[in-house]
């Protein structure tokens, strides 16, 4: 059996994602088999494993620090929204269905199983199961059905570190009131506090140090420091989409959907020197940058449609006009065609026109990993022809040529290819693709900021390093800081383990 230690916060963006994945860098290191486990998630940010399941990306992240192929016993049940109001279910890596809510919130119990399969599995395989607990676990309301935080923590025998976020202020607070609405038994799992993100001098925080632990009879196991790391976030709260600053050099406008997913596609851009990728949610702040992405969405249509009644569409189909680049990525890529219909209710909205496909959604889910060298792009991309990709595809629609090319802008252009596979289209300067993680691949963005860079007259300064070798090196640096940060004598003191 597993040594098993959980990390929970006192609100969503804790930073419990980033302290599961530095202790598992620290466990490998050890030398021991390190494991992470979320046994539900809620994020947009998904990945697609070896054997064709889908998993949060967060997890993959944790997994990597481990030094591990991801499983999808590392996070059985993943939720992905699609309204304010519900979620499209992953149990196991393959979709169930659509829930309200309501009814999932109702038939949360019956996923334990589920559950208990995907830890057993690692159970057996690994020393140290690492499992990161969601939002908070004093949201009372919740309580009753949870799995995912003390609910988890009960099933697994867990005992508990519970993450403050400093930075938003309230710290204290934070950490006693959740205490202060724990059970006792709750309480009693909880072995250690951790404050994160924290800006400063730490002697500062002494007084309110040693008042927290007299109230709360916890210790205080670290004061984690502010600093910016490049490794992947979690979606809907990323630092980095809030980023709307362009540098001189190339600039990357990437529209900011309502329902973004998979942002972590553009992540890989940190290694290109002069190279920003910024988030715009207008016209005002789009501009007249070098590119623009429209990334993966997990509602194509009420996108399309967002973008199109705040004036996005039109001041992109302006700048592609002008011979602007303008690329797409899954949803992005659905929108630039002549349609998109639904299969829920057959109806058609129209697309942006830029290149000659329509999208139809199918009740079957594509999901798989992909590699193999592209096929010759025709156009200004030319220089993207044969070019070495890896990545995967996870997408319900699927996007074929039409002969309806009226209002289509330029219907010249070809199909992408890999391995004798259609991924994608290009024409002249409009390039769309089913394939996530297209930019990870060394040689097919190098490739792409050299064409960027010479189109601009500017000098392009080849990146050093894989995009691998750059997150194990963030990896490293992360370990480190929990290492000078927290008191890993005591941690492993509460897991029962020799350093």
């Amino acid at each position: 059996m597993a040594r098993v230690i959980m990390i929970q916060g006192t609100m969503s963006n804790a930073g419990k994602s980033l302290i599961v994945a530095g202790l598992c860098r620290i466990f490998k290191q050890d030398g021991y088999r390190v494991a992470p486990f979320k046994s539900q998630n809620m994020a947009l940010n998904s990945y697609i494993t070896q054997d064709g399941l889908e998993m949060g990306r967060a997890q993959v992240v944790q997994a990597e620090a481990a030094g591990v192929m991801p499983d999808v016993a590392m996070n059985p049940i993943l939720l992905k929204p699609t309204t304010d109001m519900g979620s499209q279910v992953i149990v196991h890596g393959k979709p169930i269905g659509d829930m309200s809510a309501m009814e999932y919130y109702g038939r949360k119990k019956e996923f334990i199983p589920a559950i208990m399969e995907a830890y057993n599995k690692l159970d057996q395989d690994f020393d140290i199961i690492v499992i990161e607990g969601a939002g908070s676990p004093a949201e009372i309301n919740l309580k009753a059905d949870d799995i995912v935080n003390m609910g988890m923590a009960k099933l697994a025998d867990a005992l508990v570190l519970l993450v403050g976020d400093i930075d938003r202020g309230g710290v204290f607070a934070q950490l006693l009131g959740t205490l202060m609405l724990l059970e006792e038994e709750e309480k009693d799992r909880v072995k250690g506090l951790i404050i994160n993100k924290f800006r400063g001098d730490k002697e500062i925080l002494a007084p309110g140090l040693a008042m927290l632990e007299e109230r709360c009879h916890k210790a205080v196991l670290g004061v984690v420091p502010y600093e910016r790391l490049h490794i992947e976030e979690e979606d809907s709260l990323a630092k980095q989409l809030d980023n709307m600053d362009s540098v001189a050099g190339i600039d990357i406008a990437v529209i900011r959907f309502p329902k973004l997913s998979n942002f972590t596609d553009l992540q890989a851009f940190v290694l290109e020197e002069n190279v920003s990728v910024r988030y715009v949610n207008n016209v005002a702040e789009l501009g007249e940058p070098d590119v623009v992405i429209l990334p993966g969405s997990k509602s194509t249509s009420a996108d399309m449609l967002w973008m199109r009644e705040n004036g996005l569409e039109a001041a992109i189909k302006k700048l592609a006009h002008k011979g602007m680049i303008v690329i797409g990525i899954c949803g992005g890529y659905q929108m630039l065609g002549v349609s998109v219909e639904e299969y829920s209710d057959r109806e058609s909205i129209k697309g942006m026109g830029l290149i000659p496909i329509k999208t139809k959604f199918q009740q079957e889910k594509t999901r798989t990993q992909i590699n193999g060298r592209l096929s010759d792009v025709e156009g200004a991309l030319k220089a993207l022809s044969g070019k070495e990709i890896y990545g995967y595809e996870i997408h319900m629609g699927e996007s074929d040529m039409t002969d309806d090319l009226e209002g289509v802008f330029n219907c010249y252009g070809s199909q992408l290819y890999l391995n004798g596979r259609s991924v994608g289209f290009c024409r002249e300067n409009i390039f769309g693709t089913y394939i996530h993680g297209i930019f990870d691949s060394e040689e097919f963005r190098s490739a792409f900021v050299k064409f960027l860079c010479d189109k601009k007259g500017m000098e392009y300064g080849n990146s050093k390093m894989s995009y691998m070798e750059f997150k194990e090196q963030q990896y490293d640096k992360l370990a480190q800081m929990l290492r000078d940060s927290l008191d890993m004598n005591e941690i492993y003191n509460i897991m029962g383990l020799e350093r």
